[in-house]
C-alpha cells in the first residue's frame, strides 16, 4: 500500500512586530497543538506537517487550514495567510498567491499541481532569484510551464547541471525537503527605511553599514554574538527577497558583520531596483559560547580594541558621538529597532 500523500501547511502571521518574540513562540505552542511538526520560520511564519492531523482530526488539508487560522485569531487576534499543499514548496508558494487573511490549498494530484505551477512567473519559482530569472528570461522563459519545454541538456548549459536539474524537478512540483522541528532561535533586528525608493546602490550599501554598526553594538552591550544573518529588500511595488546565511565564526564583531551583509546583498543581484526597506536579523548566541578564531594579525587586534573604546564611549554619549566617515551625513533614514 502507497503511504498517504504528504499535506503541508505553510503558515504566514501578519501584524507582527520586532519585539513580539513570545507572541510568535506562543503561536507555535498553539500550532503545536495540531500536531508535533512544526517548523519556525522567523520572523512570522512557520511550517506544519499535517499528514498525520488529517486522520487524528477527521478533516482534510482545507479542514486544517482554516482550523489553525481560527484558532490563532481567537486565542491571540492573529490574522493568518495559509498555504496548503503536498510537500513544503507547493505550500509556501499557495500562501504566496494567497490574499491576506486566506488560505489556498493546492490537491495533491498531478493536474492540481500542473494547473497551479505552470502559467506562474519562473521567478516564483523557489531557488529562483533575480538573476537567474533574468538569465532565464533572456532564453524566453518567462513561465514555469516553460521551464518544462526545454531539454535537459539545453538548460544545464544555461544554468549548469545542478541548478537546472533541482529547478527541473521543482518546476515538476517536486520537493523532498521534511518540516524539521526545532525551537525558534532567539533573534534581533534592525531596519532602515529610504525617505524615497532608492535607487543608488552606494545608498543601499550605506544602509547596510549602518545596519551592522547598529547591531554590533547592541550584540556587543548585550553580551550576545550573532550565529546567522539574513537580509531582507523590500521593493516600491510591495515585494520582497530574503538571502540568509550561517555564519562560519560567531561574531559581534561589526566588520564581520558588514562583510556578511555585502556578500548577501551582492548575492541578490539588484539591477536598478527601487528600494524602500532594508532589514537585517541576526540569530543570537550567549558570546561566552563563541570562539574566536586566533588571526595572529596585530591590525584586527587594534580594531577590536579601537571598536571596544567606541563602544564604550556610544553607551555613555549615545550612538551618534562615534560613526564611520561613511556614514557622517550619508545616510537617511527612520530608523525602526
Amino acid at each position: 500500500m502507497n503511504p498517504p500523500a504528504r499535506s503541508i501547511l505553510r503558515i504566514h502571521l501578519h501584524d507582527l512586530g520586532p519585539g513580539d518574540q513570545d507572541l510568535y513562540e506562543n503561536a507555535l505552542a498553539l500550532l503545536r497543538d495540531l500536531t508535533p511538526l512544526v517548523q519556525a520560520l522567523l520572523p512570522d511564519a512557520a511550517d506544519l506537517d499535517v499528514t498525520g492531523a488529517r486522520r487524528f482530526f477527521d478533516r482534510d488539508t482545507h479542514g486544517l487550514a482554516a482550523m489553525a487560522s481560527l484558532r490563532l485569531a481567537a486565542h491571540f487576534g492573529l490574522r493568518a495567510t495559509i498555504g496548503g499543499g503536498p510537500n513544503r514548496m507547493l505550500a509556501a508558494m499557495a500562501a504566496a498567491a494567497s490574499a491576506p487573511g486566506t488560505a489556498t490549498v493546492i490537491d495533491p494530484t498531478d493536474e492540481a499541481i500542473a494547473a497551479f505551477l505552470g502559467p506562474r512567473p519562473i521567478g516564483a519559482l523557489y531557488g529562483v532569484g533575480p538573476a537567474t530569472a533574468r538569465t532565464l528570461g533572456e532564453y524566453g522563459i518567462h513561465r514555469i510551464h516553460d521551464l518544462l519545454d526545454i531539454p535537459a541538456p539545453t538548460l544545464q548549459r544555461i544554468l549548469g547541471k545542478a541548478t537546472a536539474d533541482t529547478l527541473a524537478a521543482r518546476a515538476r512540483g517536486l520537493d523532498p525537503r521534511p518540516v524539521a522541528p526545532e525551537q525558534a532561535p532567539q533573534t534581533t533586528s534592525c531596519t532602515h527605511t529610504f525617505t524615497r525608493d532608492e535607487l543608488d546602490p552606494d545608498e543601499h550599501r550605506r544602509a547596510l553599514l549602518d545596519l551592522c554598526e547598529r547591531l554590533g553594538l547592541r550584540l556587543r552591550t548585550s553580551g550576545q554574538v550573532a550565529t546567522r544573518l539574513a537580509l531582507t529588500v523590500a521593493y516600491a511595488d510591495g515585494s520582497t527577497t530574503q538571502r540568509s546565511r550561517t555564519l562560519y565564526e560567531y561574531t559581534a564583531h561589526t566588520p564581520a558583520l558588514r562583510n556578511s551583509a555585502y556578500d548577501l546583498y551582492t548575492r541578490l543581484g539588484l539591477q536598478r531596483a527601487r528600494v524602500r526597506t532594508i532589514t537585517l536579523r541576526t540569530d543570537l548566541a550567549d558570546a561566552h559560547h563563541a570562539v574566536q578564531q586566533l588571526l595572529l594579525d596585530p591590525a584586527d587586534d587594534k580594531r577590536r580594541r579601537i571598536e571596544a573604546a567606541s563602544d564604550n564611549a556610544r553607551t555613555r554619549f549615545g550612538d551618534q558621538v562615534i560613526r564611520p566617515a561613511t556614514l557622517s551625513g550619508a545616510v537617511r533614514r527612520t530608523p525602526k529597532a
